[in-house]
């Protein structure tokens, strides 16, 4: 357990001129709903509006949850709240995500910081760096099921840490002990949200992911579920699989693919996640570019290590951001220079990672050339 920053050492890292009228409790995550949700009500009341931020290139628990924390605001607060988001939204299912539930949702180029009072985070942290909040700027809230970072305490309200499979199910605590019913939109939204980021509640998933889940299941709109489940998808989705298994080599129990270029970032995340499918593999690494930004994505399941922690470890002397939990990580770094040096980065970085897998010294072989074990 990481140690707390007192009270005078917080507010000396605080921008000049802001301060923390009331310490955030430092075991604010395992406080019960009630209780984080009048401290959540207590920092956001007299404030005018809010922008509630995802992580950026969004995925469904990370959009559902700021969607459902900005109706919260309105609702229990008073105040209007707006969610933001940077990167892009790419993958067919998100986009159908965004597009059928009719989601609030607009991209940080269409919005004015200066028009508001109140800065949310969801389903990131300000240290994480992987999200469109100006560095000048400080989160008022911060709503994430990642491992704390230690930094986020100096937000008034950071509920990080806790034991939940997405951040969407923080979100379902937070309006059941509003007693805010859900729209219809937002209750399918939050469904979802949880059921990707658990894959049907069977990865990192707690007690209280299942209560949710089952809250909100006569709730939401189950051919609304459908057309985002089963989306129409582009030529060029087929055409970035087909480079990712040509691509992959195989060493022992790990499975590793160059994306080359990528037309949405999350789509790296999608190729790691269905390569990890492949009988025998403990682990399964993705990467590619998109808009000179080297994206990876890692899945492990391996239970003696994890991935967050793994990735941070591996990555963060090469700037840009990292992070995720037990099973499921991410990184995006910055490219420059020469192809050369582009590709001499990402031999380092497989290097790396195949010394941290402990399969350096297998011998890699084509997937299209492996045999089934």
């Amino acid at each position: 357990m990481p140690v707390t920053p007192s009270l005078q050492s917080r507010r000396a890292q605080l921008p000049a001129g802001s301060e923390l009228t009331e310490p955030p409790p430092a075991r604010l995550a395992h406080l019960p709903a009630v209780e984080k949700l009048g401290r959540l009500l207590r920092v956001a009341k007299g404030h005018r509006r809010a922008l509630i931020l995802t992580h950026d290139n969004p995925d469904p628990d990370s959009m559902a949850a700021a969607v459902a924390l900005a109706h919260l605001l309105e609702c229990k607060a008073g105040v209007e709240a707006q969610v933001g988001y940077g990167g892009i939204i790419g993958r067919a299912e998100n986009i159908a995500f965004v597009k059928v539930l009719r989601l609030p949702v607009s991209h940080v180029s269409q919005l004015d910081f200066s028009e508001y009072d109140l800065f949310g985070l969801v389903d990131t942290q300000p240290p994480v760096r992987n999200h469109s909040l100006p560095a000048k700027i400080r989160a008022d809230i911060v709503v994430d099921h990642h491992p704390l970072r230690e930094e986020s305490l100096q937000s008034p309200f950071a509920d990080v840490g806790g034991d939940f499979g997405a951040t969407s199910t923080m979100l379902v605590e937070y309006l059941r002990a509003a007693r805010v019913e859900p729209s219809l939109e937002i209750a399918t939204a939050l469904f979802y949200g949880i059921k990707a980021d658990t894959r049907d509640l069977g990865r990192e998933t707690t007690q209280t992911d299942v209560d949710s889940y089952l809250w909100l299941f006569p709730r939401c709109d189950k051919t609304m579920l459908g057309q985002i489940e089963h989306p129409e998808v582009p030529a060029r989705f087929f055409q970035l699989f087909h480079t990712s298994i040509e691509k992959a080599k195989v060493y022992g129990t790990a499975i590793i693919t160059d994306l080359e270029e990528v037309y949405s970032p999350d789509m790296v995340a999608e190729v790691a996640e269905r390569m990890m499918f492949l009988e025998g593999m403990k682990w399964s690494l993705a990467y590619g570019t998109f808009r000179n930004q080297l994206f990876l994505s890692l899945r492990v399941k391996d239970r003696r290590m994890n991935a967050g922690r793994l990735i941070r470890e591996l990555c963060e002397d090469l700037g840009g951001s990292s992070g995720g939990h037990g099973s499921m990580a991410g990184a995006r770094l910055p490219l420059s220079g020469s192809a050369n040096k582009r590709k001499a980065l990402k031999r380092e970085l497989v290097g790396r990672f195949l010394e941290a897998f402990g399969v350096a010294q297998e011998r890699p072989v084509s997937l299209l050339s492996a045999q089934d074990t």
